[in-house]
């Protein structure tokens, strides 16, 4: 007898933007071109409205501060209606708020966050190895704490028009992608293209150093090369324009832009912050830099624009680590797997 699909429920109560929030659409949706039974709570209507437009089932919550009591019904409400076997809660909030029952709570970790947070949870996944053994450094149980990687969207799209961004068509073309947060270190990154002469960079991101970040580069007096896009969704058509793509961060516990880098072919550049570094090959799927050098970053984008053999080299080499962990297919799988190994028997829940 064929045992019945395996529930689940996910639960997000993250902001807007972000690469969690990003990660959880992508994941969501892959899920469910698998066939993945799952229902979805979240705070958002416009992720609400992507997802039931794909067919997922959704549901509205607020997910707001600590005398917010709907939430805490919805889930409950939620949960008795279901009956899923496995709860996926996404950050702390989410998780903090869940009930207990008789499912498997995980709650997935996408930084190196306070794990007081996470008490009530049977199971931890964290996204990088690192994280997961900073899981267990906090006293977490090794064998609750597991590592499932992101993957990206890795649909092609055409390259955005660079004359619709003042860009000359034959100018050697930087991309960084990212909040706009002193952890992104887009203030060296800065400081670096100014080393290089005639090298571009589009910088696509939102966040509170926006204006401190276009002084700069008026008084470094790269204005001209350098645009900054705002919040952007035609990620795909960026990369597709763009030369290169560079990662600057002084702190960055995974990097999704290198894997979206090494997907869409184009080679990377990083600061060896701990995400980028646990990824990447230096010298064969990407150059890595100390954290916080413009030097060392201006030198090594100087490389890959003069060097079409090295870029050559780190394409292929990035695609090589991309395909070996990071496909869909590959991440899905191994995200059901984990799913039907913790999960309690419907007949003993």
């Amino acid at each position: 007898m064929t045992a019945p699909p395996l529930r689940l429920l996910q639960a997000i109560g993250g902001a807007r933007h972000g690469g969690a929030e990003e990660f959880f659409l992508r994941l969501t949706l892959a899920l469910h071109r698998a066939g993945q039974d799952q229902l979805i709570l979240l705070r958002h209507e416009s992720h609400a409205e992507t997802l039931r437009r794909a067919g997922v089932v959704v549901r509205v919550l607020p997910f707001g501060g600590l005398l917010d009591l709907s939430t805490k019904r919805g889930l409950r409400r939620a949960i008795a209606e279901y009956r899923p076997a496995v709860v996926l809660s996404w950050m702390s909030r989410a998780s903090r708020l869940c009930p207990r029952g008789e499912f498997v709570h995980v709650a997935r970790l996408g930084g190196y966050y306070d794990l007081k947070y996470y008490r009530g949870c049977d199971h931890l996944v964290g996204n990088t190895r690192d994280i997961v053994a900073k899981m267990i450094a906090q006293g977490w149980p090794a064998d609750r704490a597991h590592y499932l990687p992101n993957f990206v969207d890795a649909t092609p799209a055409p390259a955005v028009p660079r004359e619709t961004l003042a860009t000359p068509p034959d100018a050697t073309l930087a991309l960084a992608l990212g909040r706009l947060h002193d952890n992104k270190g887009f203030d060296v990154l800065l400081t670096a293209v100014a080393q290089v002469p005639k090298l571009h960079l589009w910088l696509a991101g939102t966040g509170d150093l926006a204006s401190a970040l276009e002084r700069q580069a008026r008084a470094l007096g790269i204005a001209d090369r350098v645009r900054f896009l705002g919040w952007r969704a035609d990620v795909a058509g960026l990369l597709a324009a763009a030369d290169m793509v560079v990662v600057p961060s002084r702190r960055e516990p995974l990097g999704n832009v290198v894997i979206e880098a090494w997907a869409a072919g184009r080679p990377v550049v990083a600061a060896a912050s701990v995400g980028p570094r646990n990824l990447i090959a230096d010298g064969d799927s990407g150059l890595l830099v100390p954290v916080d050098d413009a030097m060392a970053l201006g030198a090594a984008l100087a490389r890959v624009a003069a060097d079409c053999e090295l870029r050559r080299r780190l394409v292929a080499g990035g695609r090589a680590a991309y395909e070996a962990e990071f496909t869909e297919r590959a991440v899905v799988a191994r995200y059901q797997d984990f799913f039907a190994e913790i999960a309690i028997p419907a007949g003993v829940r």
